[in-house]
């Protein structure tokens, strides 16, 4: 399991209901209990009483990535092909999903989460990459 440290960028993965399989942009405020859990506020989401505040939260150092690479294609290789896992940036997080066709310039993606099917313009889309063991894995088990 990684360590953060303050001011390091994170993604926290939710484990509440409605939310599996969607990660929050944020940065680590301060590492707490030896570092099993760590206060974060998130880049995207504020409070539900003052909506001008970011959200601050204590979250499980199991709930903590790093934030994935950028994956650098060209637009002729920034392709997805069907049954790709995917996340898409919607409702303020990315949301991992399968990709089930292409109409146009929009990628549609299907969330088993929630049995949606959405359509995507690329610039939502990112190859999903999964953080084991200290790197980070394309879905095809390739080491990134």
């Amino acid at each position: 399991m990684a360590m953060f440290f303050k001011g390091d960028k994170v993604e926290v993965c939710s484990k509440e209901e409605g939310f599996l399989g969607s990660y929050y942009q944020a940065k680590i405020l301060s590492p707490l209990n030896d570092n099993t859990l760590y206060r974060v506020q998130y880049k995207n989401l504020v409070e539900e009483e003052d909506q001008t505040r970011p959200l601050v939260e204590i979250v499980s150092a199991d709930e903590v990535r790093p934030v994935p690479p950028p994956v650098t294609f060209t637009k002729a290789t920034q392709v997805f092909h069907y049954l790709d896992s995917v996340d898409a940036f919607d409702n303020d997080g990315w949301w991992v999903g399968k990709i089930t066709g292409r109409q146009g310039s929009k990628y549609w993606v299907y969330f088993e989460t929630t049995r949606d099917e959405i359509a995507y313009p690329v610039s939502r889309l990112r190859h999903h990459l999964e953080w084991r063991d200290g790197h980070w894995i394309l879905a095809n088990n390739t080491f990134f």
